[in-house]
């Protein structure tokens, strides 16, 4: 089971360290670049993708909550609908790295994990596992957000 976890930062735990923090880290903000694994969360058929490249323009690097990226399938079971191998997009539903939200919150998950969604942004698949965050909904992922158990 997936868990999230809203905290408070303190000193220890490296967030909020300024306004400028994010200056001198881009990276830090977002979690998913080129090259990461990530869970899918939908019963397409695939177990796992590998991120080739974050959408939103040319020189875009990380990905967060509610952002499309284009994978491949790594792993896949038997009779899905996608195959290992296939070239999809995908929407990242679930970061390891928190978010800080508007209200001074934070939102964190335990794995990294996203659903593949068509070329109109509807998911592919009729199942949606495990929470995702609120930021789908303000990005307009409303199918998404309707098959979710949980939106955090």
């Amino acid at each position: 089971m997936t868990q999230a976890k809203r905290f408070t930062p303190n000193a220890s735990d490296g967030v909020g360290r300024g306004l400028h923090s994010m200056e001198n880290n881009p990276g830090e903000k977002y979690v998913i670049q080129q090259e990461t694994r990530l869970r899918v969360a939908d019963n397409t058929g695939a177990k796992e993708i590998l991120c080739i490249r974050v959408l939103g323009g040319s020189g875009r690097r990380y990905a967060g909550i509610g952002d499309t990226i284009v994978a491949t399938v790594k792993d896949a079971i038997p009779g899905g609908n996608v195959k290992s191998g296939d070239v999809v997009k995908a929407v990242v539903v679930r970061t390891v790295k928190e978010r800080r939200r508007p209200d001074g919150s934070y939102i964190k998950f335990d794995e990294n994990a996203a659903v593949i969604v068509k070329n109109d942004g509807e998911p592919r698949g009729t199942r949606i596992f495990g929470p995702v965050g609120r930021e789908l909904r303000e990005k307009r992922f409303m199918k998404i957000v309707s098959l979710a158990p949980e939106v955090l």
